[in-house]
């Protein structure tokens, strides 16, 4: 009986083949679509952790449910002011960085 060898992959290598090298137009597209993705969720999780409806979240920040629901099926049309009353009105810390090439920018 022969021996096969499977050869494994790192999930850094299969974006790179399958989606595109970081830095292409294709993989931008999908870390920028899977990180308003995981906002989106956190979004809808600190909601319910803080026993708040679609409509008393949209009531604390000024918007319709409507709206709240589209927020958390995908943040991508959210304005950064918008998220920032969400997670005001949440009770909720954001933190954002900002990174040039090799190093982050850090206000103080």
């Amino acid at each position: 009986m022969q021996k096969t060898t499977m050869k494994s992959y790192s999930l850094a290598e299969m974006k790179d083949k399958y989606i595109g090298k970081v830095g292409t137009e294709d993989r931008d597209t999908y870390e920028y679509e899977l990180n308003m993705d995981v906002l989106s969720r956190m979004i809808k999780k600190a909601r319910q952790e803080r026993n708040l409806t679609q409509e008393q979240l949209g009531k604390l920040i000024g918007v319709q449910k409507a709206q709240i629901s589209k927020l958390e099926s995908s943040a991508n049309s959210a304005t950064v002011e918008t998220l920032l009353k969400v997670f005001k009105a949440l009770k909720a810390e954001i933190h954002f960085n900002v990174k040039l090439e090799e190093n982050f920018v850090k206000l103080i």
